[in-house]
Parts: C-alpha cells; structure tokens; sequence
C-alpha cells in the first residue's frame, strides 16, 4: 500500500485538539494497516519522526433512517506521538 492510501484524513475534534498540545497527532487509517505501515507512512508524508503509535477499531453501528436499516462504515483510527521538537505545521490550522 501506498502511503497516502494508509492515512485517510486527520481528526480534528476537540479533543484532539487538546492532544496536540501533548504532540500527538490523530488520523483515520485504513482498516487493513498496521501500527508499523501507519509509523512510516506519517514519517515519509509529513518528514517526521514518530516515536509511538496507539490504534482503537471502531465497529459498524446499525442505523435507521425511515423503514430502511443499514450499518455505518467500520473505521480504524490512530494516534501518533511525535518525537520531542517534532511537529506537524499547517494541517490542522
């Protein structure tokens, strides 16, 4: 896999705001990536040293909307500490 096909897009909530201030940075990944494809697909995209990364799965969920049923998109998502005086600038601005 490509490296821009492991990282989907960064999280930008509030609390991942406040892990920022900790330089830990939270991205969604793509369900079949493990903690070492996602380590070197941040250090190649941004040019960053990563010094740990921390994975949580998310199940789908069975949603209804009207008399129809489905289930929401599994995800996969991954907080990545940076090395200390390592940042990410101008993404999550």
């Amino acid at each position: 896999m490509d490296a821009r096909d492991i990282i989907k897009r960064p999280v930008l909530t509030e609390k991942s705001y406040l892990l920022m201030q900790e330089n830990k940075y939270t991205f969604l990944v793509d369900t079949r990536a493990h903690k070492t494809q996602i380590k070197q697909a941040i250090e190649e995209i941004f040019g960053v040293k990563v010094e740990k990364v921390n994975v949580m799965n998310y199940k789908p969920k069975f949603r209804r909307v009207g008399r129809y049923g489905g289930y929401t998109n599994k995800r996969r998502k991954a907080i990545v500490k940076l090395a200390k005086g390592q940042t990410i600038e101008g993404l999550f601005a």
